[in-house]
C-alpha cells in the first residue's frame, strides 16, 4: 500500500501535503485502500491522589544483644556509642548502620497520625503505607 503522494483531498478537493493519513480540513482518508478507524477512544480515568511521601528516620533499633541475644531497644541518639545489655549488663558498641542478624526491626513515629510503628529492617531505603492511617513514609536508612 503506498503511502499518499500528496494533492487534492479527495473529499474537499484542498491541498493536501504527502504521507498524510487523513486530510487536515475535513478529515477525510487520503488512501482509499484504508478503511475507517474502528477503535474506540478508551474514557478517561483520573489519577487517584496521594497523601505526600514523607521521609522517615529511624527513632530507633531493636536488636539482639550480641552476648545474651535477648532483644533490646535502643534509640538513634546512642548510636556509635557503647551500651550496656539490660539482662545481662554486658556492654557492646551500637552501630545501627550494620544491619545483620542482630537488628531485629526499628521503630518510628508516622509523622502522619503520629502512632508508633516498628518495622522488620528489611524496609530500610523502602517507600511504604503506615499500616494504622494509610500514610506513605519513605523509610531512610542510618548513616
Amino acid at each position: 500500500m503506498p503511502a499518499w503522494p500528496g494533492g487534492p483531498c479527495p473529499g474537499c478537493g484542498d491541498d493536501m501535503p504527502a504521507n498524510l493519513v487523513h486530510c487536515q480540513k475535513c478529515r477525510a482518508l487520503l488512501n482509499p485502500e484504508l478503511e475507517s478507524d474502528t477503535v474506540e477512544i478508551p474514557a478517561f480515568l483520573p489519577l487517584q491522589e496521594i497523601s505526600a511521601m514523607v521521609e522517615v528516620e529511624p527513632a530507633g533499633f531493636y536488636i539482639n544483644c550480641p552476648a545474651c541475644s535477648r532483644e533490646l531497644k535502643i534509640a538513634s541518639k546512642y548510636a556509635g556509642r557503647k551500651v550496656q545489655c539490660r539482662h545481662c549488663t554486658k556492654p557492646f558498641r551500637f552501630r545501627p548502620e550494620k544491619t545483620d542478624d542482630s537488628h531485629v526491626g526499628f521503630y518510628c513515629k508516622c509523622p502522619h497520625c503520629t502512632e508508633q510503628l516498628r518495622v522488620a529492617i528489611k524496609y530500610l531505603g523502602q517507600k511504604v503505607a503506615c499500616r494504622q492511617c494509610q500514610g506513605h513514609l519513605h523509610l531512610l536508612k542510618p548513616h
